[in-house]
C-alpha cells in the first residue's frame, strides 16, 4: 500500500499530459497503445496526431484503403501493426457496430491485441482491475523488490503481473497502471537513472545493494542477421520510373520498393552490373548505370541489418506502367526508400 500510494503520488506530480490519457474512450487508447508497442512516446505523438486527423473514428479508419494507413504510418516501422490495425478497426466497425469489447478477456481476442494492450484497454476504458506488464514495470518491480527472475523467460511475466496485481489498488487501477509504467519512463530509466531524487531511493532494494544497473535480469539475446539489398532505380527516355510491391511475409509487407537484387554480400559495380544484365536485359535495353550511394546505407532494424545500395539504370524507350517522380510520392514505402526518394529523385 506504502509503495501504490507514493507510486500514484508521484505520479499526479510527474505525469506527462498525453491526448490519450484525458480520454475514456477506448478507440484512441488502442491506437496510442499500438504506436507506442516498441515505440518511444515523442516518436509516436506526431503519427498518433496524424492518425486521429484522418481517422477520427474507427468507422473512418475502417473505411480507409490499406495504402492510406500504411502511408500515414510509414516511417514507424514494424509495418504489421498497422496491418494489424487497420484489419482491427474494420472488425469493430463492421461486425461489432463500432463497440470495443468491454473487458480484457474479450479485448484479448482482437487481432494484434496482446495481454499488455488488452490490459491498457480494460484498465483505461473500463476501469478493469487487470495489471499491465511491460518493459518498465519489469525493470520497477525487479528494482524495487530485487527480483532477479529472468525476464526473457516465459514465466516472469506471470510472477510480475502477480506482485503488480497485489500492489494494485482494486478501486482505481488505472492511475495505477498509468503510474508504473509513466515512473519505469521518466524516472527509473534503463541507463542511469537519477536514484538520488527518486521517491523510493530509501525502500529500493536494488539500490541499497548497489544492483540498480544488473536489473532487470535478461538474458536472450537476438540474433542479427546482415543482408545485402541493392535496389534498381529504373529511369525511361520520359523519366518514368517502375516500383513494385513486398507481397512476401517478413520485412515491409505490403509497402514499396524499387526492383531489387539481393545478393550475400556487399557487391562491386562490375558485379552488380552483371546480375542487372543478367535479370533485365531481355525486358529492357540497359544504356547506363551509375551508383547514387558509393556507400552502403545500413538501416537497421530489431533482428536484422540491411546494408542497401541505390543504382541508377537508365533504359531505352519507355518502362510500361511507369510513373512518373510526383506519383512516386504518394506510395508507402519503408522509410529509408521513402528518405532516398525526398533526397535524390
Amino acid at each position: 500500500m506504502i509503495f501504490s500510494n507514493s507510486l500514484i503520488q508521484w505520479y499526479l506530480q510527474n505525469k506527462r499530459d498525453l491526448p490519450w490519457r484525458n480520454t475514456t474512450n477506448p478507440y484512441p487508447i488502442w491506437l496510442s497503445e499500438i504506436m507506442l508497442q516498441q515505440t518511444r512516446v515523442a516518436q509516436g505523438m506526431p503519427y498518433f496526431l496524424s492518425f486521429t486527423t484522418a481517422f477520427p473514428t474507427v468507422f473512418d479508419l475502417a473505411k480507409a484503403n490499406e495504402e492510406q494507413v500504411l502511408k500515414l504510418w510509414q516511417g514507424l516501422g514494424y509495418y504489421s501493426r498497422a496491418r494489424n490495425l487497420h484489419k482491427t478497426a474494420q472488425h469493430i466497425a463492421f461486425d461489432l457496430s463500432g463497440i470495443f469489447p468491454g473487458n480484457y478477456n474479450d479485448l484479448l481476442k482482437l487481432k494484434g491485441v496482446g495481454e499488455y494492450t488488452a490490459a491498457a484497454i480494460a484498465s483505461f476504458s473500463y476501469n478493469e482491475a487487470v495489471p499491465v506488464v511491460d518493459g518498465n514495470v519489469f525493470r520497477v518491480l525487479s528494482r524495487y523488490f530485487d527480483m532477479d527472475t529472468d525476464i526473457a523467460q516465459a514465466s516472469a511475466k506471470k510472477e510480475f503481473a502477480a506482485l503488480a496485481f497485489e500492489l494494485m489498488p482494486k478501486d482505481n487501477p488505472a492511475t495505477f497502471n498509468q503510474a508504473i509504467m509513466e515512473f519505469g519512463a521518466l524516472q527509473c530509466v534503463p541507463k542511469s537513472p537519477n536514484c538520488g531524487i527518486c521517491v523510493f531511493n530509501e525502500s529500493c532494494a536494488a539500490l541499497q545493494k548497489n544492483k540498480v544497473d544488473q536489473l532487470p535480469v535478461k538474458s536472450k539475446k537476438l540474433k542479427v542477421r546482415s543482408r545485402y539489398f541493392n535496389y534498381l532505380v529504373l529511369e525511361d527516355e520520359t523519366g518514368n520510373t517502375i516500383i513494385q510491391k513486398r507481397t512476401d511475409k517478413g520485412i515491409w509487407h505490403n509497402l514499396y520498393e524499387f526492383p531489387l537484387i539481393e545478393t550475400e554480400k556487399e557487391e562491386d559495380f562490375d558485379t552488380v552490373d552483371a546480375l542487372i544484365q543478367k535479370d533485365f536485359s531481355d525486358r529492357y535495353e540497359i544504356l547506363s548505370m551509375l551508383e547514387y550511394n558509393e556507400k552502403s546505407i545500413i538501416h537497421k532494424l530489431s533482428h536484422q541489418h540491411l546494408h542497401i545500395k541505390f543504382w541508377k539504370v537508365s533504359v531505352k524507350g519507355t518502362i510500361e506502367n511507369g510513373i512518373d517522380t510526383e506519383t512516386l510520392r504518394t506510395y508507402p514505402f519503408p522509410i529509408v526508400i521513402h528518405n532516398f526518394i525526398e533526397k535524390d529523385l
